[in-house]
């Protein structure tokens, strides 16, 4: 009756599996539907009436009386590979700003502004961003459709232009463009779509 008291107060919906608890005792199971549909059992609470009777534990009530515990095991994740795996197929690999490996991308034009692109590379990771930079002699067509790939939601041109006026070009996974912008600003932006979970 606890678990339920549980699931009523949290006022989410939940349904009741009759016979489904383990054998050790009653359970909350959270699934989680992936692209297909499929449900999954990532977080569970448990509580456990065996384990206690099995290594004899026991605590002593306000009344001076020894009383058996009852156990309560429980699992945030689940499985962290099969968690993992949900949020990868949920985001198609795309993750929003604030879950993303790699943030922002900086993806320079030629050996010459190599120099910026490192200075911006350092300011985003003095930030606390998760950045990195794609300084290599490549076409930036090249460069951006490998970032695209990666689904880095932040490409920042660094060219000629970005280098004379200490900026850079953020180009959005979605292919938008956005004007120059100094790096502080960017850094802000980031910020802001991380604190709105975008």
């Amino acid at each position: 009756r606890a678990l339920i008291n549980a699931m009523e107060d949290t006022g989410m919906p939940y349904q009741i599996n009759e016979g489904d608890g383990a054998f050790y005792g009653p359970k909350i199971d959270v699934k989680l539907r992936d692209a297909l549909d499929r449900k999954w059992q990532c977080a569970t609470i448990q509580c456990d009436f065996t384990l206690p009777e099995r290594f004899n534990l026991f605590f002593v009530d306000r009344d001076g009386q020894r009383r058996r515990p009852a156990m309560i095991h429980r699992v945030i994740l689940g499985a962290l590979e099969r968690f993992i795996g949900v949020l990868i197929e949920h985001y198609a690999g795309a993750f929003p700003v604030w879950l993303a490996p790699v943030q922002a991308s900086i993806l320079t034009v030629t050996d010459r502004n190599i120099a910026h692109g490192e200075k911006v590379l350092s300011l985003l990771k003095e930030a606390g961003i998760r950045a990195e930079g794609d300084f290599r002699n490549e076409k930036l067509s090249l460069k951006i459709r490998e970032a695209q790939l990666q689904k880095i939601p932040y490409m920042l041109i660094v060219g000629d232009r970005e280098s004379e006026m200490e900026g850079i070009t953020p180009r959005l996974r979605s292919g938008e463009n956005l004007p120059l912008m100094k790096p502080v600003e960017l850094i802000e932006r980031i910020n802001e779509d991380c604190k709105q979970r975008r």
